[in-house]
């Protein structure tokens, strides 16, 4: 792969190890965060602020993170220049930022540490029995989810747990809990994010995979690059692996890792085990789901483990491993999905040493993590749903539990594609999931790191194009709409009572929500079927 992060002799590689597994923070000295602001620079940024580290930071403009880090006493400059690294010995930033960001540049100059965000991560893992999560999808519910079970369920050192998760935390009592904390016990929950290869650095106590299904098809290149990323992931985990077998790209990981590796991997799946086939000698869970009951859109499925790992002990394969323990699971997020989210998160928790029931009974109180299968109003019997799935397995599987929660209801949604090249390398498949729904809205491509220049004729467009022979209604199903908030009032305008309207994407399509349930509200009286018939 090419490094195109290269300004004259600056090289910024984000899978260089900056720290060697030490687990010292005085090493920091005080440190800068470029784009503070960031989901995963502000969690950092806080977890370190909490146990006494001299933090600031800056960022291109406000927002609520950058709001939350001043309210805690971080100094946070807006704008991006040179005098705001002025006496940081370590200077931090993220995958997106450029070697000739000015404050790199003055950084370099100056002789500062400059590490990436993930050598961060790494450092405050080394003092902690950290869960790591990967995965393509899945990766914030199901942190979010074990970060729940211990806050709600944890006693002794699973009491108070330290968690880095790129969303907030809906408790049971409706309050939300900001995605970083350094907690007095001994576990460390994180996203692991395997965008870049950095994650390889990680030392987890447990791995846990949600699946390898090929993403960021830019930064390796092909399938293969990808998964061996993971299976070097995987074989720096000290303890145990918990990971998704109904995928495919999963199970060729598997298959890839040493045999003593291997051994220690919980292969969790809605299959049979004799259908999942070779497991390469790892423990198998089985989810066995339960008939719906009552018509509440919940996910009620039983988790069916071996003693011995319900006792906290990987490698008990099915086999020799005793009898299986059952555990009932309720949930109120909807969808499979959902399902195999929460088993990874049970099964961890197990292995920390809690009782899997008690486990089960916590995720039973998880409302989710913000932005997903998020209500965010009720307009005349019009409910407005956001969600941050960005990769096609996402938006086909929030479509089905969409399906399963409101199954007479007409489904539209305002889709933000994120990144040029995502939307380049799957736009068959993104056609081929939002065809799940009824009436679809393409919005203008949120670009993060990338520039429209660098990929000419990739837009809104390239999605309905892709979409062509998918109908399946006499009416046109899916448009492009440049403006998302042309896009959101349209949507809204058509909307009759009953439907669901889904804002979908990683990007700031989430302010959608109140555009479209404004419009709504401004309609006055009972919404009305579309004009159109849509």
């Amino acid at each position: 792969m090419v490094n195109d992060n290269q300004h004259d002799d600056i090289v910024l590689d984000p899978t260089r190890d900056a720290f060697g597994g030490t687990g010292d923070l005085s090493v920091l000295g005080p440190t800068h965060f470029i784009g503070i602001g960031g989901a995963g620079m502000s969690v950092l940024a806080e977890m370190l602020h909490e146990q006494g580290v001299a933090v600031d930071g800056s960022d291109r403009e406000r927002g609520a993170k950058t709001d939350r880090l001043e309210s805690l006493g971080v100094r946070v400059e807006i704008g991006q220049r040179a005098e705001n690294v002025q006496g940081a010995s370590t200077v931090v930033f993220s995958s997106a930022i450029k070697p000739d960001n000015p404050e790199i540049v003055a950084a370099a100059q100056d002789g500062a540490r400059i590490v990436h965000r993930s050598d961060i991560l790494a450092l405050l893992m080394a003092s902690k029995r950290a869960v790591t999560v990967a995965g393509a999808h899945g990766k914030t519910t199901t942190s979010s989810m074990l970060a729940h079970i211990l806050l709600h369920a944890g006693t002794g050192a699973l009491a108070d747990p330290s968690y880095a998760i790129g969303g907030s935390i809906q408790g049971p009592d409706g309050r939300s809990l900001d995605g970083g904390h350094a907690g007095a016990g001994d576990v460390l929950v994180a996203e692991a994010d395997e965008s870049d290869g950095s994650f390889g650095k990680y030392r987890p106590h447990i791995a846990i995979v949600t699946n390898a299904e090929p993403d960021h098809l830019d930064h390796y290149g092909d399938a293969a690059h990808y998964h061996a990323a993971f299976v070097d992931h995987l074989s720096h985990a000290r303890h145990a692996i918990v990971m998704c077998v109904d995928d495919e790209g999963a199970l060729d990981v598997l298959h890839a890792l040493d045999p003593a590796v291997a051994a220690r991997v919980v292969a969790y799946s809605t299959r049979p085990e004799a259908e999942v086939g070779d497991l390469a000698g790892a423990t198998y869970v089985g989810i066995e789901s339960e008939d719906e009951r009552a018509g509440d859109g919940r996910e009620r499925f039983v988790v069916a483990m071996p003693s011995a790992l319900a006792a906290g002990t990987p490698g008990a394969t099915g086999a020799d491993g005793g009898d299986v323990v059952r555990v009932p699971v309720e949930l109120v997020v909807p969808g499979i999905h959902n399902a195999r989210n929460a088993t990874a998160a049970i099964v961890a928790a197990a292995l920390l040493g809690m009782a899997p029931h008690d486990a089960a009974r916590a995720a039973g109180t998880f409302l989710g993590a913000a932005r997903r299968f998020q209500l965010r109003g009720e307009v005349d019997g019009v409910s407005v749903v956001d969600d941050y799935a960005h990769h096609p397995t996402e938006i086909a599987a929030l479509l089905d539990a969409a399906r399963r929660r409101y199954p007479q209801s007409v489904i539209r949604v305002l889709f933000q594609p994120h990144l040029f090249s995502r939307t380049a390398f799957f736009a068959d498949e993104f056609a081929r999931a939002l065809a799940k729904a009824d009436d679809v809205i393409v919005s203008g491509i949120y670009p993060a790191r990338e520039r429209q220049e660098d990929f000419p004729g990739v837009g809104a467009g390239t999605i309905v194009a892709a979409a062509e022979g998918l109908s399946h209604d006499p009416q046109p199903w899916i448009e492009a709409v440049e403006d998302m908030h042309d896009a959101a009032l349209a949507l809204a305008a058509r909307a009759a009572s009953g439907d669901v309207l889904l804002t979908v994407g990683a990007g700031d399509v989430t302010a959608m929500g109140d555009v479209i349930v404004r419009a709504l509200q401004m309609r006055g009286g009972d919404a009305l079927p579309a004009a159109d018939g849509r």
